[in-house]
């Protein structure tokens, strides 16, 4: 074994240059395949398949996904409004534990304006994990044109309490600005590392008054809010009603599901939402399989490299192996090490991958964390971290066996010929 492992360590050495670039080679598609396969998998549990804290999104008919992404996770536009009624109906449910109301379509610098209620900052985002407010902070005064503004959100533009800004009409930084409706920060959150970091709380009548949120009842008659008076509830409307059930029991979401989607022509109820989320990914699952495709492809490649890099030494390292058979190697031991060392470029390829993987999942984290708010793990575990370095490992010792053959045929008294 030791002869071998000499034999091994010495030809890497003689071919360095080849031995490096093969190595890259090699650690690229392992570091690609390990990368395609966890984000694909982080990304389905973060939107479809981990605990969204709501159980089920009340909103105008028309997409449940447009519904979800635009509420639970602020991508897309809103489907179109609800009567405040619904709310209230919604509301006094005895198998509803919280509905949160949203009214949205309004944006400072890209992030998403929502205006709800206090009870906001008593939801669990997760089990048992509420919003928290940096010190010095507060939660916004309902009377007044206050903002509480999430952690990604102070980070990008700046804003800190008692700063000021104005809202942009639209989802959209290009918008109009409405300049007579100036709103105060009083708080930013604690990071959450979810959606909730890119948004721009504010109460929710504070919202229906800025300038060109257009009420009217369901007759379609204008209402223009005074300063001083509550606005009718008949002259609101909602984008959305966040829900969460009582016991969360999957009765109440049949229940709900029954009467408003299938009899009801008015709303639409977006539940389950993991559900939801769930055919989303089904639909686009051909992109992860191209994604995935695309990442054996360069693992053919680097196997590929490995036997070429080898086979092509075999010629100009014949007379090598006939001096080690005449020392008294023998055919097995000529053809141990060539397999050998192809096992060795995999190994050290699949070593190299793993910071190749780091650096694409790095990488990756940043873009969806900006885009979406989720936080992609880079460290998380997933079976392809264990797979995926002992295929490559098994792949390029098989990579090594047609060399290996062809040393394994080298004529010892051919090649002990001096050369002239």
């Amino acid at each position: 074994m030791g002869k071998l492992l000499f034999l091994v360590r010495r030809s890497l050495g003689q071919h360095m240059l080849s031995t490096v670039v093969t190595v890259l080679a090699t650690g690229l598609a392992a570091g690609l395949v390990m990368a395609v396969f966890s984000l694909s998998a982080q990304t389905r549990t973060a939107f479809a398949g981990g605990d969204l804290g709501f159980d089920a999104v009340l909103g105008a008919r028309g997409s449940q996904l447009q519904l979800v992404l635009n509420t639970v996770f602020h991508l897309e536009t809103s489907p179109g409004n609800i009567p405040y009624s619904l709310y209230k109906d919604i509301k006094g449910d005895p198998a509803i534990e919280m509905a949160i109301p949203y009214a949205l379509g309004d944006n400072y610098e890209g992030f998403r304006i929502v205006g709800t209620t206090e009870e906001i900052f008593r939801f669990e985002y997760r089990e048992g994990e509420r919003f928290r407010l940096r010190q010095p902070g507060r939660a916004f005064n309902s009377q007044f044109a206050e903002a509480v503004i999430g952690s990604r959100v102070a980070d990008r533009t700046g804003l800190k309490p008692g700063d000021r800004f104005f809202p942009t009409h639209g989802v959209t930084p290009d918008g109009v600005v409405h300049d007579r409706d100036e709103f105060l920060v009083v708080a930013v959150m604690e990071p959450t590392n979810s959606p909730s970091d890119r948004v721009i709380w504010i109460p929710i009548e504070a919202f229906f008054r800025i300038g060109g949120h257009y009420l009217a009842n369901e007759k379609g008659e204008h209402y223009e809010p005074k300063d001083v008076e509550t606005i009718p509830d008949e002259h609101k409307e909602l984008s959305a009603v966040m829900l969460r059930f009582r016991g969360r029991a999957p009765m109440t979401g049949m229940r709900l599901s029954q009467r408003i989607n299938r009899s009801g022509k008015v709303a639409t109820l977006a539940w389950p939402l993991d559900g939801v989320m769930g055919e989303l990914f089904d639909k686009l699952g051909w992109v992860t399989r191209v994604l995935q495709l695309v990442a054996y492809l360069v693992v053919l490649v680097a196997i590929g490299s490995i036997l070429a890099s080898l086979y092509n030494t075999m010629n100009e390292r014949r007379r090598e192996f006939a001096i080690l058979r005449a020392l008294g190697a023998r055919r097995a031991t000529v053809f141990s090490a060539i397999v050998a060392e192809s096992a060795a470029i995999a190994v050290l390829g699949a070593l190299i991958g793993y910071v190749f993987y780091w650096l694409i999942l790095t990488l990756a984290a940043v873009v969806v964390k900006q885009q979406t708010g989720v936080v992609v793990e880079v460290m998380a575990f997933h079976p392809i971290l264990i797979k995926t370095p002992i295929a490559m490992i098994v792949l390029g010792a098989a990579a090594g066996l047609l060399p290996a053959a062809k040393a394994y045929r080298t004529d010892v008294a051919s090649n002990l010929v001096p050369q002239t």
